[in-house]
């Protein structure tokens, strides 16, 4: 059982980095330690900047930093970073096109208990929107790595979700199939699928999940990891989707704005046919841990079979 999270390898990655590119600069708002990124804090002071709780000045900064020649990491929990600092993200960062990336920790429904105050259902939404901002949920510490290095070697704006709890691995350890802006085609169909499941972040491991129960009812399936939500990767979806029957789509997210609604659109525009949608409700999230929550909203991998047996059917 993998037991680091990709907050961690963020962490990692910017450390190794930093040894030899004095031009990183990580910013906090009071989260280095939720951030995981305290290690990186005590190894490079002089390339570390707290903010206190202020997510706004927190952005702010990183942009005008940026603006220096600075390549900017702004960590801060996903909730605040995507909906306090929004008007920075949007005039200092994504209008400016400013190097900066914002780190959206303990994205989705990772605070579990603490509520919907805590929560970060709609970040995904609400980041997509603006120009120029594009949006990853990268699927493990594995692809987590790689989006990271691939950051650092451009210079525009990106919002990068990650979850608080170490998840399974999806990929093997120097066998990730790694392209920026690319989604992942896993247990690929060569003659086409029954049923196309497109997934990000965290709901890509209980996506591969039931890729096994359904062959075990004789139902070919694949898995898309969609990591870059946007640019949505529309050529691999639109070529996968054709070959398939039916679409069903899962995030940690609203059910307006995300994954979802962007892969809904681009079906329906270019090879129309039936998408389900599984998402969180449009309504408070029940409390209790991520896994509790995923299993009551049927975000796992029996709830993810029964929607996939439901597209077919229909």
């Amino acid at each position: 059982m993998n037991k680091v999270a990709n907050r961690q390898v963020i962490c990692q990655v910017l450390c190794e980095e930093a040894k030899k590119d004095r031009d990183i600069v990580v910013l906090c708002s009071d989260s280095r330690g939720s951030a995981s990124l305290a290690p990186f804090a005590k190894e490079y002071p002089n390339q570390f900047v707290e903010t206190g709780i202020a997510e706004q000045d927190l952005v702010g900064i990183a942009a005008g930093l940026a603006r220096s020649g600075k390549k900017s990491f702004a960590a801060s929990p996903a909730c605040f970073l995507s909906t306090r600092s929004l008007e920075q993200a949007k005039v200092d960062v994504a209008y400016s096109n400013t190097n900066v990336k914002l780190i959206g920790i303990s994205g989705g429904i990772s605070y579990g208990a603490l509520g919907m105050s805590h929560h970060s259902a709609q970040d995904i939404a609400g980041m997509a929107s603006i120009p120029n901002m594009r949006v990853y949920l990268p699927s493990d510490r594995h692809q987590t790595a790689c989006l990271v290095k691939a950051l650092l070697k451009d210079e525009k704006p990106a919002y990068i979700r990650v979850g608080r709890n170490a998840v399974e691995d999806v990929y093997e350890e120097g066998k990730v199939s790694f392209v920026m802006d690319r989604a992942n085609v896993l247990n690929r169909q060569e003659q086409g699928a029954d049923v196309l499941i497109v997934a990000c972040g965290e709901m890509v491991r209980p996506s591969l999940d039931a890729v096994s129960c359904l062959a075990e009812e004789g139902i070919r399936a694949e898995v898309i990891d969609m990591y870059c939500v946007k640019p949505l990767d529309t050529s691999t979806l639109l070529k996968e989707a054709g070959k398939a029957r039916a679409v069903v789509t899962v995030e940690e997210h609203s059910p307006f704005g995300g994954l979802g609604s962007m892969v809904s659109q681009a079906v329906a525009g270019h090879c129309p046919k039936k998408v389900i949608n599984l998402s969180l409700p449009d309504s408070p999230v029940v409390s209790g841990t991520s896994r509790e929550v995923f299993d009551y909203y049927g975000l796992n991998a029996a709830g993810i079979t029964a929607a996939a047996k439901e597209a077919l059917e229909r």
